[in-house]
């Protein structure tokens, strides 16, 4: 991705319920941003991967906010990309109610839109994320969604998304099963949904051994296209 100056930090939004919580912002310091988007964590936390990506996307131009959505049970709760991380990600996650999560989510698309209530939004979600995004598109006012490697799609193909929506899954997630794709594939044929060969779950972190350079690259080359053409056209 290009590289513009950008400032990024960490601060606190409120959801409708009063419940605080972490985000991570990142914007370009000059020039008014393309849109705003919404980066949603894997299940591993708030982690500098997902700092680096909100970085990355504000450098091409977009306001971002990356919620920690763990707060509700866990204030700084972040793991190591390892068996241990995992393990405990995991029993936070068995603990996250995801309505609320998606009312952390919808807080961030409030502050996105402060100034600008008809403002375009995307989101962009990786593996828990990757789910959030989609069920942020079935629920919530946004205009555009990547889910990347999200692991309960296919059990929540109803209500339809209100917005477009692209979707990137490897062929070899140990979490997704061709079943799964099948799916979604027959619930939303006209959904893009990109397979990815020889890719693993996680196979766009870069911090993660499941990590497939090639599959990243390309599933980055149609992600920002998607976005591109759904959210600067507003």
């Amino acid at each position: 991705m290009p590289s513009n100056p950008i400032l990024s930090a960490t601060a606190q939004l409120t959801s409708a319920d009063g419940h605080s919580f972490d985000v991570f912002e990142a914007v370009q310091k000059t020039g008014k941003p393309k849109a705003g988007l919404i980066v949603v964590q894997e299940v591993f936390g708030l982690t500098d991967y997902i700092r680096n990506v909100s970085e990355q996307l504000a450098h091409v131009g977009y306001q971002v906010i990356a919620p920690a959505l763990f707060d509700r049970v866990q204030p700084e709760a972040i793991f190591p990309y390892d068996e241990d991380g995992l393990k405990k990600g995991m029993e936070i996650y068995a603990q996250l109610d995801q309505k609320k999560a998606l009312e952390d989510i919808e807080a961030c698309i409030n502050a996105l839109r402060h100034e600008n209530p008809e403002r375009p939004i995307g989101i962009i979600g990786f593996c828990l994320g990757g789910s959030l995004a989609w069920k942020a598109a079935q629920s919530l006012k946004v205009d555009a969604s990547v889910a990347w490697y999200g692991g309960e799609i296919a059990q929540n193909t109803s209500p339809e998304p209100r917005c477009p929506v692209q979707l990137h899954f490897g062929d070899n997630d140990a979490y997704v099963s061709e079943a799964d794709l099948d799916t979604i594939l027959d619930a939303y044929p006209d959904i893009p949904l990109y397979i990815y060969k020889n890719a693993e779950h996680g196979f766009g972190c870069t911090d993660r051994a499941s990590f497939n350079a090639e599959a990243s690259e390309l599933a980055w080359e149609r992600t920002l296209a998607f976005f591109s053409e759904k959210l600067e056209a507003h």
